[in-house]
């Protein structure tokens, strides 16, 4: 039996993190849940994830900023952002940062999953609402 990818989440909402908990468990495994970018960056260090499951918008370090220094210090999980921006001009800034998939949070439930296997197989994904020029 092929191990499930083990995931690490990032969101500054509790009701948020529980429900992306909820829905992934099924499949995935959920190695921990962190509030702030900077808890991210240290977790992603101690845990090692497969998949990091990360919200933009976060204090004390954002999702980006976060990401970066995790790719920098050479580790290399799956980059999937979940986030309520759908501007597209914020899809070429996450996956410039390191980003493998952009769903926004209106589309969790259709999106998050496949995001994830797309990425895990290095493959891209964009959340299909997002205009035609964000999809990179």
């Amino acid at each position: 039996m092929l191990a499930r990818a083990r995931v690490l989440l990032a969101d500054d909402h509790k009701a948020m993190l529980e429900r992306v908990r909820s829905l992934l468990e099924p499949e995935f495994e959920v190695v921990g849940s962190v509030n702030d970018g900077q808890a991210l960056v240290a977790a992603a260090g101690e845990l090692k994830p497969d998949v990091l499951v990360i919200d933009i918008s976060m204090p004390l370090l954002n999702g980006i900023d976060a990401v970066r220094q995790i790719v920098s210090s050479g580790a290399k999980p799956k980059i999937v952002f979940l986030t309520v921006h759908e501007d597209a001009e914020m899809v070429p800034l996450c996956f410039h940062a390191g980003a493998h998939a952009f769903v926004v949070k209106s589309r969790l439930a259709s999106d998050l999953i496949p995001a994830i296997r797309l990425a895990m197989s290095n493959h891209t994904f964009v959340s299909p609402t997002l205009p035609w020029e964000a999809r990179v």
